[in-house]
């Protein structure tokens, strides 16, 4: 189980951190729930894959369309594995479960790459900035 992360540090979570974080999460509960279908635990099962379906719809809403059609494409994915969980919830069906978690993870780890990317950019153009400073800075 994921632990549960402060207020304070959620606040400081940029929103592409947030991302992982609801993948994650969304993670967690599709495993958990097909562990539960294994217990025959259904009434688990269910709460599980209803919160998946409130992470994607929360993916879903913090799209931002002005991104272009990348948006438009992730909002596709996100309607499509949120009928999948519902179905999966329905028919308590591990395949569609294993099925919308392949797909979820692979996006996870697209997240990963882009947060880390994203980072290592500020960081090169930080020490530019530094370096342009202290190249301009008369020191006396």
């Amino acid at each position: 189980m994921m632990p549960l992360i402060s207020q304070e540090t959620l606040h400081k979570k940029t929103p592409q951190e947030l991302t992982l974080l609801l993948y994650e999460a969304a993670l967690n509960n599709l495993e958990l729930a097909e562990s539960h279908i294994d217990e025959a635990n259904f009434e688990q099962v269910n709460k599980h894959l209803q919160k998946t379906s409130d992470i994607l719809e929360r993916l879903g809403v913090g799209l931002n369309y002005d991104a272009g059609i990348l948006s438009d494409q992730l909002e596709q994915i996100y309607n499509y594995l949120a009928d999948e969980v519902v179905t999966a919830n329905f028919l308590k069906d591990k395949k569609r479960i294993r099925h919308v978690h392949e797909i979820l993870q692979s996006l996870f780890i697209a997240w990963i790459e882009a947060v880390k990317g994203r980072k290592d950019s500020i960081d090169r153009m930080n020490i530019k900035q530094t370096n342009a400073y202290e190249k301009n800075a008369s020191y006396k």
